[in-house]
């Protein structure tokens, strides 16, 4: 039978409601018992009588954990697909849940070499809130002294933010603008229900309001030669590191062969409309196509960028203009990336070009 200690709720999810368990295929299975003895928390049982192991209480593990499978001599495990935990992951309420005991036991599992001085935090003055719909929010802010500044910014880009005062880990927003000289910066929100977070900042912001913020921080920019052509695929608010870096370029080498696909929910989820069509009507070798699965509002493209009603797949995968040739810089939700590297390879691009 189970173990109760064991089959405890998964950050806030009854363990009976996972699918996530061993399967093993006789056929292949040579009765060596390898995952039966190694397993600590008791899912196998050995039948001596036909040299084979058998899963007796699923509900025992370990929710991720496949380590049977990884020593297994013949390959006989199986388990659900990773994916099953990246999508319990991505859920609001077992985020939080984790977000709560590491910061309930943070004195126990802290690396204090590694803790974030109060010395070492930005503030930032929230100067202006557009609301594009009720699920898209652009924030600007600003540093509250010089040396709150982050001019020194690369493009792609993103900052660590936390709320003063509240009881939660930082969140990361990609800067949505080119370096600016008073050092504002724009962020793209994208309501999450149940969002720590953006609930607060959609209910609860204001202007002048003071965040406390860490970077820039990551590796997330444009590394290609000046010569080489360049496209930039986004879903949704990955169009924020995106949108830095094509006004990068465009200030560097406003003669540059750039090719935009940004894709996203519905019509009303775009902004920054002016910023495009000044985009394709001030230089000839810009490319721009929109697209959205849905338009409830009579959408008109601004002049110069193409729209297609349906999903940023196919209007990469039905492209008329060469993508090949190409360096590709992706950004979106971690299923839509994946999505679209898999087809700009069939496009012809070489994955370590992307």
């Amino acid at each position: 039978m189970p173990e109760p200690k064991l089959t405890k709720p998964w950050y806030g999810i009854p363990r009976e409601e996972i699918d996530w368990h061993p399967t093993i295929n006789e056929d292949v299975c040579i009765g060596c018992g390898t995952c039966v003895s190694g397993c600590g928390r008791s899912v196998y049982r050995f039948d001596f009588g036909r040299k084979k192991a058998v899963v007796a209480d699923p509900l025992n593990c370990l929710v991720g954990c496949t380590t049977c499978a990884n020593v297994c001599p013949s390959n006989a495990i199986s388990f659900p697909s990773l994916q099953t935990v990246a999508d319990l992951l991505a859920k609001p309420a077992v985020h939080h849940a984790i977000e709560d005991d590491l910061l309930g036991r943070k004195e126990q599992l802290a690396w204090q070499e590694a803790l974030p001085r109060s010395e070492h935090l930005l503030q930032l003055v929230v100067e202006k809130i557009t609301r594009v719909n009720e699920r898209t929010l652009l924030v600007t802010l600003k540093p509250r002294s010089e040396s709150d500044c982050t001019c020194q910014f690369i493009p792609g880009q993103y900052l660590e933010l936390w709320v003063p005062g509240g009881r939660w880990m930082s969140r990361a927003y990609s800067i949505g603008n080119a370096p600016d000289e008073d050092g504002s910066v724009e962020l793209h929100l994208r309501r999450v229900e149940g969002g720590r977070f953006t609930t607060w900042a959609f209910e609860h912001m204001r202007v002048g309001d003071v965040l406390h913020g860490r970077g820039p921080l990551g590796n997330f920019c444009v590394r290609s030669p000046i010569d080489t052509p360049l496209l930039f695929v986004a879903r949704g608010v990955g169009f924020a590191p995106i949108k830095a870096m094509i006004e990068q370029q465009l200030k560097l080498a406003p003669d540059r062969d750039i090719a935009l696909f940004w894709g996203v929910t519905d019509t009303s989820d775009f902004y920054h409309l002016n910023d495009l069509q000044t985009w394709a009507t001030s230089n000839a070798n810009f490319y721009c196509v929109l697209t959205a699965r849905a338009d409830l509002i009579g959408f008109k493209a601004p002049i110069g960028v193409i729209f297609q009603l349906g999903t940023v797949y196919n209007a990469l995968a039905t492209s008329l203009i060469d993508l090949s040739m190409r360096d590709a810089y992706v950004a979106g939700p971690r299923k839509t990336v994946q999505a679209v590297v898999d087809v700009l390879v069939r496009k012809g691009i070489p994955r370590d070009r992307i």
